[in-house]
């Protein structure tokens, strides 16, 4: 593997992260939401590279490059990097990047140019129902210094700071309906217990349209399918899911976050099936879809209610503050 670039100076990055790129104050921790384009910022988007490799290889992944930027982050209409920033440390904490149906290219066999489309497959159905109502999103990554209890409050919730961001993505882009994108397991994570959590989506997350299916999917040890036979019992998916947890407890580990966090989100989420992806660590990855109206009220007032509320709020700030101004005007005129 090579080493890691050094990390780009911050006032570089601060000279970037400007008004014009700034989308919302988090709802918690006091970090603030971006969204830039490795042509508007590109040392910003040197850095995300930065972190991005720094991040995935702690976990046994990543590209073994010194910086993790691909073709994606650099398209004429490139993949837009959404980021968490910690104006205290001056740091960023995390971020997603994504691109919207509506401006993705098409190779010649008619299959979009998602990121996703390296390990798997977009049926008609999804091209041409789906695709123009979804957004893509990849590379979700939480810097190490914040996956710890090293940053106290700032890393307890600095996956919820994403989701505030998700929140306020979804409605900037009104017209979005559905979120796609591939969510990973590195292959350090114990056999069975990544097994069984696939497991316990292929049978309450199912694809009964067979909208997306991966090129080479992965097979299920016979072991694994018995034991989740026996562990699974429930017709309620939530009572499933803590037979799961336990479960995998006991194994010695966790489910990992970002499936828990999905799960969390909403009762109609699919999989599509898993794919080993050679090019990034040997990591395994899920291709998932969120129906945006179908999320969980209480997600949706926490991630998209409040940034509604928030937008209001600089509203009735900036019609005070000219409203202030009008008066001010006229009494310097008497």
């Amino acid at each position: 593997m090579k080493e890691i670039i050094p990390a780009v100076d911050r006032n570089l990055l601060k000279s970037e992260l400007t008004e014009k790129s700034f989308i919302r104050p988090t709802n918690k921790a006091h970090n603030e939401i971006y969204v830039i384009d490795a042509h508007s910022s590109p040392n910003t988007m040197r850095e995300i590279g930065r972190l991005r490799e720094l991040s995935f290889r702690s976990w046994g992944g990543g590209t073994g490059e010194e910086i993790d930027t691909d073709e994606f982050d650099f398209l004429k209409k490139p993949f837009k990097q959404l980021i968490v920033w910690d104006p205290e440390e001056e740091e960023i904490v995390g971020g997603y990047r994504y691109l919207s149906g509506r401006d993705v290219e098409f190779f010649d066999n008619g299959q979009p140019n998602f990121v996703m489309s390296n390990l798997f497959e977009f049926s008609d159905n999804f091209i041409k129902n789906y695709l123009p109502d979804s957004i893509e999103l990849g590379r979700a990554f939480v810097q190490p210094d914040y996956q710890t209890t090293k940053r106290g409050m700032k890393s307890l919730f600095a996956l919820d700071n994403l989701w505030d961001g998700l929140g306020a993505l979804v409605h900037i882009e009104s017209k979005t309906k559905y979120l796609i994108g591939k969510v990973n397991i590195y292959n350090t994570y114990p056999q069975l217990a990544r097994e069984l959590l696939y497991e316990y989506m292929n049978l309450h997350c199912p694809d009964p349209d067979k909208l997306i299916y991966p090129k080479v999917p992965i097979t299920i040890s016979e072991e694994s399918k018995k034991i989740a036979g026996v562990i699974l019992t429930e017709k309620n998916a939530a009572a499933n899911y803590k037979a799961l947890q336990k479960t995998i407890r006991h194994i010695g580990t966790t489910v990992p976050p970002m499936f828990n966090a999905y799960i969390g989100l909403t009762d109609t989420l699919r999989m599509f099936g898993t794919m080993i992806d050679k090019d990034f660590g040997g990591t395994y990855e899920s291709a998932i879809m969120l129906t945006i109206n179908d999320l969980i009220e209480s997600k949706r007032q926490r991630y998209i209610d409040r940034y509604i509320f928030y937008l209001k709020q600089k509203l009735n700030e900036r019609r005070a503050a000219r409203r202030a101004a009008k008066i001010a005007k006229e009494k310097g005129k008497s």
